[in-house]
């Protein structure tokens, strides 16, 4: 091949319509990310976009809308303990998964049921 893979540039999740605020409650409010402010060309589609870090989620607003109950994003976090406390603190729900193996992880399901998977490494 001539040319190769460098990263993934964002990740794009669905929302139902009118689904902005509850996002950025959730995303924002809850998880910690800073919105970023879409271009002009593309806020008639609705939809917000979140960043934390290199890590960019687009939430894009789909109808009709169908979660991404088994597909999922994976972030990779330091301190994955901390995060859970942190969670807790937020009153954010979250399931342990300890399938697989080297790895601490949990899923977290976004307020319109999208899956999203947080894991830490072990060295």
């Amino acid at each position: 091949m001539s040319f190769d893979y460098e990263k993934i540039d964002h990740v794009q999740l669905a929302a139902p319509i009118k689904g902005e605020n509850q996002a950025r409650e959730f995303y924002k409010d809850k998880l910690g990310f800073e919105e970023v402010e879409k271009p002009v060309l593309l806020k008639k589609n609705g939809g917000v976009w979140f960043q934390a870090g290199n890590i960019h989620i687009h939430i894009g607003i789909e109808e009709p809308f169908v979660p991404a109950k088994k597909a999922h994003p994976a972030f990779q976090v330091k301190n994955i303990e901390a995060m859970k406390q942190y969670l807790i603190e937020k009153d954010v729900a979250f399931k342990t998964d300890a399938r697989l193996p080297g790895a601490n992880r949990f899923y977290v399901s976004d307020p319109f049921g999208n899956r999203l998977e947080f894991l830490e490494w072990e060295e």
